[in-house]
């Protein structure tokens, strides 16, 4: 047997050395996509991206600026509401204890007092209004990039997110449309408590604590400018799933019932129930809003359930669609007309799109596909309540209504992209894909520049209205009273004869698309009435009170007490301008009217109270400044009168009327050459005093 022996120690050096040194290796550079995700995560890098994103918004949203007030809910909300006119102690009490046409949304409301505190409704300062508009709009989108980027931690998902949600042409409406504030205002308080709530799962201590009570806050300020909002507790859970997988991660129903996943489930619905009980209370009170207000209807139009699943139906997938080709865009999506007592048997298919779609949604929950569930049922928690299974209004969707919802469906673009630049990725594809959502963003950007110059102003959003949906008795009626309210400013008889032929057609043309439409039929009527056609006027004022539109009520009544007034029936019209004022106490256009029918019955001094109450209700219209500085001169009080008409010529420097009232003050007081001046001014601007040289 051999006997075993040990090599020598050179005999192991002799063989070690066959194998190459192991030298200690260099430094290695992360691989590219490391340094692409690491440069995007600095934050100087972070804040230049924002700043690209609020500039881009900004570039394609400035055409708003030129933008004027529409007949469209502007005058309702701003116009003519006298909330907005006083920002003292007792005005803000005002705003917040006041809902205005069937929505409490006092912070909104507020928005505009501070602007007209400053610029009044000066139509140079119009900018101001939309301007602001914009600049929350960039806000909005700015804390869509926070929140994205502090929930998912991908940089490129948040800019893929925020591109798509600012430069979006379906969320034009809400920024364009002065009445539409109250989306970006409420979107901006309730992006800012989704980040404070991700900062709050994360959070230890005392800080927690504040950071719930920011929460509560935020989500109470987003109430206060559209009681939309009350969907964020939902919200907040969906972020639970998301973000600390409290019940996420769970394949089976079964799971839940675990008793870890189940106290889980428990703390996280427990720790919302205060948000869960403020979300009740404004719920229940925009319902009764809105069933005051009478909007809790669809142009008398009934529909059964089933119809009412047909139509939410519809209303979901027409959203979807949109939100990726973005065409054929309008400011009112009218209900489908009946046949034979039902809607088109189309509109049954779309609930079943629907639910495929959300059995898709339901394999991917049970799939563990979280980005797919958390993005879906964003939108849908959001979008869900203005699908008009509840009807409001008589539109059976909106492009405002997508301004929050949208987020789901563009995060889930986002978090596809971003993957590309994760480990084990294809980076040159993702950088592909980053290019092409570029191209695609300043599509979307040109989209939404095109469609602010729909909203230019009254004549062309209805006439594009009309463009798009021919159909709509609503673009009729509106473009038809913009060329009344045209018709009784121009001077010119040819424009005039224009005006009046094209306001009677179109109010007509809305009456035939629609029998019961009660505002065409008040519309009608104060044009004829503006002619002198009293008992065609009457008519149509008759009509409209036989419709029983609570809304539309008192200005069918104002109308009728006008022609009494002018054709001396004092009795009568003294009842119709009761009734009105019953119906509307804050309703400055009756309240001058009334004053004009004192005044003719001998009651001047009554008469210059009533204008004044029509002043304070709103100080914006010229008629009552106008008529109070006569019966001021009646009085032999021509340094009052003088204070009137100078307000009114600030309102109205175009109106020839007011400058012949104000020569008359000047010539009272001496002042012969103001006078001359005033009356050659108000000659030039084609104003002919009557025939006894008394106005």
């Amino acid at each position: 047997m051999a006997k075993k022996t040990n090599k020598p120690a050179n005999a192991v050096n002799a063989a070690s050395s066959k194998q190459p040194l192991q030298l200690r290796k260099p430094p290695v550079k992360p691989p590219e996509k490391e340094q692409a995700k690491n440069a995007l995560q600095k934050p100087f890098v972070q804040l230049l991206i924002a700043g690209s994103i609020a500039l881009l918004t900004w570039l394609f949203f400035k055409v708003c600026l030129d933008n004027q007030i529409t007949n469209w809910d502007d005058p309702g909300y701003i116009k003519d509401n006298p909330l907005i006119k006083d920002v003292s102690a007792e005005g803000i009490k005002n705003i917040f204890s006041t809902s205005v046409m069937g929505n409490y949304h006092p912070l909104t409301i507020l928005s505009y007092a501070i602007e007209y505190s400053y610029v009044q409704l000066k139509q140079e300062f119009y900018y101001v209004y939309h301007r602001d508009s914009v600049l929350l709009h960039i806000a909005v989108t700015l804390l869509v990039f926070w929140f994205v980027n502090v929930l998912t931690k991908r940089p490129v998902a948040a800019i893929v997110t925020a591109l798509l949600f600012g430069l979006h042409p379906m969320h034009v409406e809400s920024v364009a449309w002065l009445a539409g504030r109250k989306d970006v205002l409420y979107g901006m308080f309730f992006m800012a408590a989704l980040i404070a709530y991700v900062y709050y799962l994360r959070a230890n201590g005392a800080r927690k604590i504040g950071l719930y009570v920011t929460v509560l806050v935020l989500f109470v300020c987003s109430l206060l400018s559209k009681p939309v909002a009350v969907v964020l507790p939902v919200v907040l859970l969906l972020i639970d799933y998301f973000d600390r997988s409290k019940f996420g991660n769970i394949g089976f129903i079964n799971e839940l019932l675990g008793s870890d996943n189940l106290r889980k489930f428990y703390y996280a619905v427990t720790e919302k129930i205060p948000l869960f009980a403020i979300a009740i209370y404004f719920g229940i009170r925009s319902i009764h809003d809105q069933k005051h207000f009478g909007a809790l209807d669809t142009q008398n139009v009934k529909y059964s359930s089933m119809e009412r699943i047909a139509l939410g139906g519809y209303a979901f997938i027409t959203y979807l669609w949109k939100s990726v080709i973005p065409r054929q865009l309008s400011c009112f999506y009218p209900y489908p007309t009946k046949m034979d007592g039902s809607i088109p048997f189309v509109y049954y298919l779309y609930p079943i799109a629907a639910l495929v779609i959300l059995g898709l949604l339901v394999f991917a929950f049970f799939r563990k596909k979280k980005v797919i569930v958390f993005g879906s049922m964003f939108f849908l928690v959001n979008i869900v309540l203005l699908l008009q299974f509840i009807p409001v209004g008589g539109a059976i969707l909106a492009d405002r209504y997508t301004y929050i919802p949208y987020l789901g469906l563009f995060f889930m673009a986002g978090w596809w992209i971003s993957d590309y630049f994760e480990r084990g990725a294809k980076i040159q594809i993702g950088y592909a894909a980053l290019a092409v959502v570029l191209v695609y963003s300043f599509y979307l950007g040109y989209l939404s520049s095109e469609r602010c110059k729909a909203w230019y102003d009254t004549s062309s959003l209805w006439r594009d209205e009309i463009e798009q949906q021919p159909e709509a008795p609503n673009a009729y009626n509106n473009l038809g009273f913009e060329y009344f309210n045209k018709f009784n400013d121009s001077v010119d008889v040819n424009k005039r004869k224009i005006y009046y032929d094209s306001s009677y057609f179109l109010l007509n043309k809305a009456i035939s698309l629609q029998k019961d439409f009660v505002n065409p039929y008040i519309s009608l009527g104060e044009l004829e009435r503006s002619t002198g056609q009293w008992a065609e006027a009457k008519r149509n004022y008759y009509k409209a009170l036989s419709l029983h539109d609570a809304s539309e009520t008192p200005n069918a009544y104002l109308g009728l007490a006008i022609i009494y007034a002018i054709n001396q029936n004092f009795d009568s019209a003294g009842i119709c301008f009761r009734l009105a004022l019953k119906e509307k106490p804050y309703f400055p256009e009756a309240v001058s009217n009334y004053g004009n029918f004192l005044d003719m019955t001998g009651k001047t001094d009554s008469a210059i109270i009533e204008y004044g109450v029509a002043i304070a209700q709103n100080p914006d219209m010229y008629a009552p400044l106008l008529n109070r500085g006569r019966a001021l001169m009646r009085k032999n009080r021509p340094d009052d009168a003088l204070k009137d008409f100078n307000r009114a010529v600030e309102l109205y420097p175009q109106m020839g009327e007011i400058y012949y009232a104000r020569a008359s003050a000047y010539a009272a007081k001496g002042n012969n050459t103001q006078a001359a001046q005033d009356a050659a001014r108000a000659q030039s601007l084609g104003y002919k005093p009557p025939a006894n040289g008394h106005p």
